[in-house]
């Protein structure tokens, strides 16, 4: 019973946000709550919720505080030199652009941390895409997809959690994966130029001049290709957090006049803009290169480092009190629609553990896998990975289901290490997950609705799943 009503819990609500029946908030916390009292144990609702809250704390925390730390960073300059590079190399051919996409979420990603990556790209690609008027699910799903393949690397989580409910080395598990890995990097790369392809056939190309010519244009409004269309002048604007420090609007994507976003939109090229801080350039890359190395290093828990990271970012760049405001005023609407979110997804997560649905839904599928499977578990674990890890966090996975999928393979001559690398098979698909706090810090950011993400995605992000275990088959790796 349970396992029915667990799959039913996400069905409903991946089928209420993506026909946008439903805001993801209000699903995240309204689905699970009803679906609780179901299973008769509504009486046990704000003891389920509470102990997801505190498992996903330190996360929001982490979230607010990255965001007002980047925030700054985009203020006072940090990333224009990176956004002029990509200028230069996209020269305003929507191809260009998505492939450089994919190229710079995939080279941020190797700090091992999914928001600090979707915020960088975000802030970086968003005026350009909202200039050539490209797709931004586009930029969402490529974003999202390079960033679920470098997610495999041991520091980054799943690696170490594989180890960990295995206890196999994580350098053993990742090392011999590379060359899969690698594969699974180029398919994100020829994703990025096939759809690149598509946005320049449905576009045309430009000159980066033209791309910035002032004229009235027709576009259209909305987040994740709204409702209304309107005029508005070519030739200004931000979007994105980029130079203002405005952020993106929440998941939800609230309506809003292109004509306003426009105004602000390139502003992060904008060499005059108050908040630059150019003569203390080379102390802000310094503090950001030793915030993201003792976070590789794990000298401190990451929402400390972010917090003291944010404190000095402030302090140092707006010694006066009234710009230490403006600036956080300026981020807090991202800070409260993304931390928001984490908070609702806890609800879900609580409700999904607490009740005993994810137990019964895991010992289902393991129970449904034929004896005759049992020499080939790794393949099978790869397979299971991209539903489960979608469907539910890794630690759930990684410390609930694998050490089952392990011992069955074991049973047939399996080995843990074949079995673990199998397993994060399914990072690339799961990074667009409901259940993933960074993807809100994207889909906020891009200011695209969160179904719309999940339903141009999920195809993609599958694909390129199947491609790494694929290769780990052929490569004789799993």
């Amino acid at each position: 019973m349970l396992t029915v009503l667990g799959f039913a819990m996400i069905a409903t609500f991946l089928v209420l946000i993506m026909t946008k029946k439903m805001s993801p908030i209000a699903s995240l916390v309204l689905i699970p709550a009803l679906f609780c009292v179901a299973v008769g144990q509504g009486a046990k609702l704000g003891d389920y919720v509470i102990e997801g809250v505190g498992t996903l704390a330190p996360t929001a925390a982490m979230l607010m505080f990255a965001i007002v730390y980047f925030g700054v960073m985009i203020d006072v300059g940090l990333f224009d030199p990176i956004v002029r590079a990509i200028l230069r190399f996209c020269k305003a051919d929507p191809m260009r652009i998505v492939v450089g996409t994919a190229l710079l979420a995939a080279i941020v990603s190797l700090d091992g941390d999914g928001s600090t990556t979707f915020m960088i790209t975000v802030s970086a690609m968003y005026p350009l895409y909202k200039r050539l008027k490209m797709s931004l699910v586009v930029m969402t799903c490529v974003a999202a997809t390079a960033n679920g393949v470098m997610n495999t690397l041991p520091w980054g989580g799943p690696t170490a959690r594989a180890a960990t409910a295995l206890k196999v080395d994580a350098a053993d598990i990742f090392v011999p994966m590379i060359p899969a890995l690698a594969v699974g990097l180029l398919a994100v790369i020829l994703l990025a130029f096939v759809l690149g392809r598509r946005e320049r056939k449905r576009l045309g190309t430009l000159t980066l001049d033209e791309a910035l010519v002032t004229e009235p244009e027709t576009v259209l409004v909305g987040a994740g290709g709204g409702d209304r269309l309107t005029k508005a002048p070519r030739g200004t604007g931000t979007g994105g957090g980029t130079g203002t420090g405005t952020g993106g609007a929440g998941a939800g994507g609230a309506d809003v006049a292109e004509g306003d976003d426009e105004e602000q939109e390139f502003k992060g090229l904008d060499p005059d803009r108050p908040t630059l801080r150019p003569k203390l350039y080379w102390f802000n890359a310094g503090l950001t290169v030793a915030l993201l190395a003792a976070m590789i290093l794990e000298l401190m828990p990451i929402p400390v480092l972010f917090l003291i990271g944010a404190a000095l970012a402030l302090t140092v760049n707006f010694p006066r009190m009234p710009d230490q405001r403006a600036r956080i005023a300026a981020h807090a609407d991202n800070v409260l629609n993304v931390s928001g979110m984490v908070f609702a997804a806890a609800v879900f997560t609580g409700v999904l553990t607490g009740t005993g649905m994810v137990e019964h839904m895991a010992d289902w599928l393991v129970g449904a896998i034929p004896d005759a499977m049992g020499p080939h578990m790794a393949v099978v674990t790869g397979l299971l990975s991209l539903p489960l890890t979608y469907f539910m966090s890794n630690d759930g996975f990684y410390f609930g289901v694998l050490p089952v999928l392990a011992e069955a393979g074991a049973a047939h001559g399996v080995s843990h290490l074949e079995i673990a690398r199998a397993s994060i098979a399914g990072q690339p698909l799961h990074m667009s997950s409901p259940l993933v706090p960074a993807v809100y810090v994207l889909v906020g950011m891009a200011k695209v609705e969160f179904g719309d993400h999940t339903r141009f995605t999920v195809k993609w992000a599958v694909l390129t799943s199947l491609v790494v275990l694929c290769a780990g088959v052929l490569f004789g790796i799993i």
